[in-house]
């Protein structure tokens, strides 16, 4: 595991619950608009931390956190993510994945074990735009696969899609819920612009709060729920 950094405490990346965060280094998607682009960019890359410091961690936070949750970068890029996982899952903790969903062979391994209770996936755009806005070429057949094993398979999850005005139209958003539809939970989060891979990308804008929620109340028609973020 090439894990960058840990976030000892979060109280907001897994619903409801304590966790901490582990930031896996590397991607396989070129985002401009990402704001963690110290994990993209192996240019940027730092000495990673040791696993077994990581492990040492949460075995003394036993009864003071409740989860891990395990973000990047793409963290399904990372040949010992499954052992990982299962030595947090043997100390008790639940697991959050974030994931692209560009590899859904070993999110379907990670739903067989059993090893992870929450995954939240990125749809960066509706399927006949992907290669455009991940920066790369993308196998959207892969990502239609890991929608549908979440959405059959995963005992919690959310799609999620950071919206950047300039990369996506209205209908565009539209689109993505089609492809979702049906999901239990769909999150429409806002472009941020304080730290991107692409600094071109520190000008634009998101929509605006009246935007967001004229779309929210339209895709709540395909989803079960639908929230701004």
């Amino acid at each position: 595991m090439r894990i960058a950094y840990m976030q000892r405490t979060s109280l907001i990346d897994y619903p409801g619950k304590i966790s901490a965060i582990v930031f896996t280094q590397g991607c396989n998607f070129r985002c401009p608009y990402c704001h963690n682009p110290e994990l993209v960019d192996p240019e940027l890359f730092t000495e990673p931390m040791k696993t077994g410091e990581i492990l040492d961690f949460f075995e003394k936070r036993k009864g003071k956190l409740d989860a891990c949750v395990i973000t990047g970068g793409e963290p399904c890029l990372q040949k010992d993510l499954i052992l990982f996982i299962k030595d947090i899952k043997d100390a008790g903790f639940l697991v959050k994945l974030d994931t692209n969903g560009s590899m859904p062979d070993v999110v379907e391994a990670c739903l067989d074990r059993g090893l992870v209770d929450y995954i939240a996936m990125d749809i960066k755009a509706p399927l006949d735009k992907y290669s455009q806005v991940a920066g790369v070429k993308v196998d959207t057949d892969a990502i239609e696969k890991s929608i549908r094993l979440i959405k059959e398979a995963c005992p919690s999850y959310e799609f999620r899609t950071t919206i950047v005005k300039e990369l996506l139209t209205p209908n565009d958003i539209m689109k993505i819920g089609e492809t979702i539809r049906g999901a239990r939970l769909y999150i429409l989060q806002k472009f941020v612009p304080s730290k991107t891979l692409d600094k071109a990308y520190l000008g634009m804008e998101t929509y605006s709060d009246t935007e967001l929620d004229d779309l929210k109340s339209r895709l709540s028609r395909l989803v079960e729920a639908c929230m701004v973020r």
